[in-house]
C-alpha cells in the first residue's frame, strides 16, 4: 500500500492512500494485507442479506449432507472481501472499476478460514478520451493461509494521473 502525507497547512498534513497510473509497473505483485478469518456470522449474514437461499451457505443439517460436509462461504462474499482487500494497493485513487474478467472459483472457503490476496499489474495504457487518466489491469488471487488458491479474478480500473486524483 502506497501512503503518502500532503501538506495542508503549516505543520498539517492529510494521508493520501492508493497509486497513480504511473506508479504501476507491468509485472509487479502487490500482496494485499491484513488478510481477513472468515466466521460463520460473516457467511450468515451476507447470504441471507443477499437474498441468495442457497442452503448449502446457511443450513448446517443440509450442508453435512453434501461433499462437503459444512456449509460452505459464499463465494460473492469471498469475491468482496478479496476485492476489498486490493482497493488500498490498486484502486484506492481510481475513478472507477470498468470491469471484471475471467472470475474464477476453484477451492471452497469456511467459516475459520484466513484468507489473504495479491494482485499481478498485467497492462496499463493511458486513456484515449481522458488524457489526465490511465487504465490498469490486474489478475488478482485469493489464497488461503496455507497457500490454497481459492478464487482468480482480472479486474480493469481508470487511475488518475499523478496530480489529477481527487485527493490531489
Amino acid at each position: 500500500m502506497v501512503v503518502k502525507a500532503n501538506p495542508v497547512g503549516p505543520s498539517r498534513y492529510r494521508e493520501s492512500f492508493g497509486r497513480y497510473y504511473e506508479d504501476f509497473v507491468v509485472g509487479d505483485v502487490y500482496e494485499h494485507r491484513p488478510g481477513r478469518t472468515i466466521t460463520e456470522t460473516d457467511n450468515i449474514w451476507f447470504t441471507l442479506l443477499t437474498m441468495n437461499t442457497h442452503p448449502l451457505h446457511f443450513d448446517s443439517a443440509y450442508s453435512a449432507k453434501t461433499e462437503f460436509g459444512r456449509p460452505v462461504a459464499n463465494s460473492c462474499l469471498t469475491l468482496s472481501m478479496v476485492v476489498g482487500m486490493s482497493v488500498s494497493d490498486v484502486s484506492q485513487k481510481a475513478v472507477g472499476n470498468l470491469g471484471w474478467n475471467d472470475i474464477k472459483l476453484t477451492a471452497p472457503v469456511f467459516a475459520g478460514d484466513t484468507i489473504y490476496a495479491e494482485s499481478e499489474v498485467l497492462a496499463k495504457r493511458e486513456s484515449a478520451s481522458r488524457p489526465t487518466q490511465g487504465i490498469v489491469t490486474v489478475r488478482t488471487l485469493g489464497k488461503k493461509s496455507d497457500g490454497t488458491q481459492f478464487m482468480s479474478f482480472e479486474r480493469t480500473v481508470l487511475v488518475p494521473k499523478r496530480g489529477h486524483a481527487v485527493d490531489d
